[in-house]
């Protein structure tokens, strides 16, 4: 588990995979979410401006990323 410190309200979740590296570009990471591949909470999410904050986890690809 990749455990991510929040430095604010928010991340939007496209920051947030840039962020830990799981993916290498903005364009990947919309691709990714509109695909279906990103799970938010425990439930696939198409939102690519989700905002995510302390206390959620996103699932992508075998990685999970707790927002501490």
């Amino acid at each position: 588990m990749i455990e991510f410190k929040l430095e604010g309200e928010f991340i939007p979740l496209i920051s947030l995979l840039k962020a830990t590296g799981l993916v290498q570009s903005g364009g990947e990471a919309q691709t990714v979410v509109e695909d279906g591949l990103v799970k938010y909470n425990g439930n696939v999410d198409y939102r690519k401006r989700l905002k995510v904050r302390i206390g959620d986890v996103v699932d992508f690809m075998g990685n999970q990323i707790k927002i501490v």
